[in-house]
């Protein structure tokens, strides 16, 4: 499934492992120059919630913003731990490098 294609409602699952918050974080760890709406797309959230999803990931120093020219560049702060209690032993930094490392072969 390509990225776009993620956002038709139609092609999502009705559920994930990630919330939309695990989701724009990772998806600004893979491009820390990405424009909001790119991101709202490749989630399949709008525009408004990703740009509250960022607020609260700075509001909680999960994400940090340098403007550039007119953009915002994006950094990620993998040394904070996850939020919820079963995970909260774990560093943002494990998760994605988890789900961002190249998926290993699999063997029939």
């Amino acid at each position: 499934m390509s990225r776009a294609a993620a956002s038709d409602p139609e092609d999502r699952p009705s559920w994930t492992f990630l919330s939309n918050h695990g989701h724009v974080l990772v998806c600004l760890s893979e491009d820390p120059d990405l424009r909001g709406w790119e991101i709202a797309e490749r989630v399949g959230i709008t525009e408004r919630s990703t740009q509250k999803i960022i607020a609260d990931l700075i509001d909680e120093g999960y994400l940090t913003r340098e403007r550039v020219g007119r953009r915002n560049s994006y950094t990620v702060n993998d040394k904070l731990r996850l939020r919820h209690p079963v995970e909260s032993s774990h560093r943002v930094g494990v998760l994605l490098k988890a789900v961002m490392a190249p998926p290993p072969e699999i063997r029939s």
